[in-house]
């Protein structure tokens, strides 16, 4: 079973993006004019991604929370208002990208050591954590409008990349906070 956070990944999230993969196949021709179109959509793809995946791991973050406010608290709705309080106080994902820094701060209140778990979880957690950074990257750049810092230009197969690594990562995500989730809890969370 996986959490309500990872289906909507795999289903609505999914679904957002392929509208804009398929966006991208739409537009045709082969002139000067389309090299510049596909590019914007590709700039708009990576801040599609980078947002979708935010947005699943704040989810996630919430789910998990929410397991562990309802089992420690004991049912008293003023001990599960402080714990929840406590958890979620300054996530950074309720304002910041997706990046390492940020996913790990947020995850490490749990009490686990999120980037140790997710790396020993899958051989591949490493390279698509670099990936996750690099789109995070880019991110900045095409919200910035500061490329000082990334190869020009950004193709499909970079954002590609990209998602196949989110894709990878919720996966890991799901799997490493369930396991510690019961660990600590003594219930599965999902």
């Amino acid at each position: 079973m996986v959490s309500r956070s990872l289906g909507k990944w795999n289903i609505h999230r999914k679904a957002e993006l392929d509208q804009m993969e398929s966006a991208h196949g739409l537009t045709g021709g082969t002139s000067r004019g389309r090299r510049y179109a596909t590019e914007q959509i590709n700039h708009a793809y990576a801040m599609l991604l980078s947002s979708q995946f935010q947005g699943f791991c704040r989810d996630l973050h919430s789910e998990a929370v929410d397991h562990v406010v309802t089992h420690f608290s004991g049912g008293n709705g003023a001990s599960a208002s402080l714990l929840r309080a406590n958890l979620v106080w300054g996530r950074r994902l309720d304002r910041g990208n997706p990046n390492p820094g940020n996913l790990g701060s947020d995850f490490n209140r749990l009490g686990i050591d999120f980037w140790d778990q997710v790396k020993s979880a899958h051989a591949w957690s490493q390279r698509r954590k670099d990936r996750l950074e690099m789109l995070n990257e880019w991110r900045n750049a095409i919200a910035h409008q500061d490329f000082s810092n990334v190869r020009q230009p950004l193709h499909l197969n970079d954002v590609r990349a990209w998602r196949t690594a989110c894709n990878g990562l919720a996966r890991t995500f799901d799997r490493v906070l369930s396991r510690h989730l019961t660990a600590i809890v003594g219930a599965q969370p999902w």
